[in-house]
């Protein structure tokens, strides 16, 4: 039965990359071909509504090649003086190591997680982000601007530690760049404020399993199930069109001082994000046993997580550390 779903859930893949690769003209009539770019690809006509501007949870793959605020084609761009910037940060956004290989490793682009360029619905979505900073950093227990958080990201979530020793700095091109997206995508958000959106991926509390009571080999097998169409057996990736799954474990993956090094909080990202041919249709439960299989599996060494939580101690689901 099992596999059967697997033939299945394939031959949609191929209906949905088919439709959506092969397609030629561009969205809505509009024909965008700046003389500096490349001709825009088709998106078909959305068979679904915006949530506000972010692409909605609900949706399969069907949406995943759609960015509703694209910087690349976004012509309105062309008056601002840092145009270039905010397109250099959406490149590096969704194509990590090959934009910004000086402090990324692997394969992870930002875009593997926060999912359609970081304008998806309880995806982590990070539309109006930049209006909530500075804000506290629980890990660092202290105070954190909007450069401290990228920078973060690029030393765990993008494994930066593994090609440089010296961490980037606010006014590094990289970060500059990153910020400047971001920026963008928060535009008209009012200062101090967190946008609706944001936060929505947490397992509810009275529905956390102790980690000690989650099963690993449980997780696996919901993996091998749910998960291996896009990711598979091996948890490294699978080609889709143009698009491939960002690996979840080993040397090409986020290294284990990352936000997804942590059961709870990549529990999260599965049950509201995943599996993404029917998302949302795992348990709070499931969800969790996954994590905990993912978590569970070799990946690079953050080699700072002795300066993390020092005063308050590691929180339950942060198995690569040590407990003080």
């Amino acid at each position: 039965m099992v596999v059967g779903l697997r033939t299945r859930s394939r031959a949609l893949l191929a209906v949905v990359v088919s439709t959506l690769i092969g397609a030629c003209s561009a969205p809505e009539g509009k024909t965008v071909r700046p003389s500096n770019r490349a001709p825009r690809p088709q998106m078909p006509p959305r068979p679904y509504a915006l949530a506000g501007p972010l692409v909605p949870a609900h949706t399969t793959m069907v949406s995943a090649w759609d960015i509703p605020a694209d910087p690349i084609y976004d012509e309105a761009l062309d008056a601002l003086p840092n145009a270039d910037t905010i397109r250099l940060g959406y490149r590096i956004f969704t194509n990590t190591q090959a934009e910004a290989p000086a402090i990324s490793s692997g394969k992870v682009s930002c875009s593997n997680c926060h999912l359609n360029a970081g304008q998806r619905e309880r995806a982590l979505p990070l539309v109006g982000v930049s209006a909530a900073y500075p804000e506290m950093n629980r890990r660092a227990e202290r105070l954190f601007t909007i450069e401290d958080r990228i920078i973060e990201c690029f030393m765990r979530s993008e494994n930066g530690t593994a090609v440089t020793t010296t961490f980037p700095t606010a006014d590094s091109r990289e970060v500059v760049a990153i910020k400047a997206y971001l920026d963008w995508l928060s535009r008209g958000h009012e200062k101090g404020q967190h946008p609706t959106w944001r936060g929505k991926n947490a397992i509810p509390q009275d529905k956390l399993v102790p980690v000690a009571k989650l099963n690993p080999a449980h997780g696996k097998a919901l993996f091998l199930e749910k998960c291996t169409n896009c990711h598979g057996e091996d948890g490294q990736g699978v080609q889709i069109g143009d698009k491939k799954a960002g690996p979840l474990w080993g040397l090409d993956s986020w290294n284990d001082g990352a936000g997804a090094a942590r059961v709870y909080t990549l529990a999260g990202i599965i049950r509201y994000a995943m599996p993404y041919l029917d998302p949302g249709s795992l348990t709070d439960e499931e969800a969790q046993h996954i994590a905990a299989f993912i978590t569970a599996q070799p990946r690079p060494a953050y080699p700072h997580k002795d300066r993390d939580y020092v005063k308050a101690g590691p929180p339950p689901d942060a198995v690569y550390y040590s407990k003080r």
